[in-house]
């Protein structure tokens, strides 16, 4: 029988050499697993490492039937890779999921923007409820900044401040604006942010 011979016993010595335990085994345990975790450098790895493993132990004890260990650890070894691989393609779809519906909300997204109603009522009647909550010089300055195409310079001689004056009123502005339009970010950016 082929099965009888795979568990006669092998005589023990302490000092066995581990070219002639890979060259007898290495094959044999390569095509093993390569039958499961179907990747031949995997494959490869798990039949050297296991092959390593068996030899280490076989300094240490008596091995009655290596072939059988190392058919244990050749299937512990495949096992811990497939075991891996399965969660290692979880996390992928995960990712690939997570990719997939983020790219189908900035289609829907992109789909829904109509820049003929880009202005829409209820889009002008947020942007005009944010800036009625400004204050009056803030207003004012985000106003001429955003609406009448002046400079920061022409805005700070009008207000007799400073450039950085200018800044500070229009970034507070555009602050105020990106809570009250969160909902709106992408066209909140195209209509207020200047380069």
């Amino acid at each position: 029988m082929v099965f009888s011979t795979f568990l006669i016993p092998m005589e023990v010595n302490n000092k066995i050499n581990f070219n002639i335990l890979y060259s007898t085994y290495y094959k044999k345990s390569f095509l093993f697993t390569k039958s499961y975790v179907h990747d031949d450098q995997a494959a490869e790895d798990i039949a050297s490492e296991s092959l390593i493993k068996l030899w280490e132990f076989m300094k240490n004890e008596d091995v009655v039937y290596p072939k059988v260990l190392l058919l244990k650890i050749l299937k512990n070894k495949s096992l811990d890779y497939l075991k891996h691989q399965v969660i290692r393609e979880e996390a992928l779809n995960s990712i690939n999921e997570f990719g997939m519906n983020d790219l189908e909300i900035r289609i829907s997204s992109l789909e829904t923007c109509i820049p003929d109603t880009l202005l829409s009522r209820e889009l002008e009647s947020l942007i005009n409820e944010a800036i009625a909550k400004l204050p009056p010089q803030t207003r004012k300055i985000f106003e001429m900044s955003r609406f009448e195409n002046k400079t920061n310079r022409e805005i700070a001689e009008t207000f007799h401040i400073t450039t950085k004056g200018v800044e500070y009123h229009i970034s507070n502005a555009l602050k105020v604006m990106r809570m009250q339009l969160k909902d709106y970010l992408p066209v909140f950016y195209f209509l207020f942010y200047i380069n």
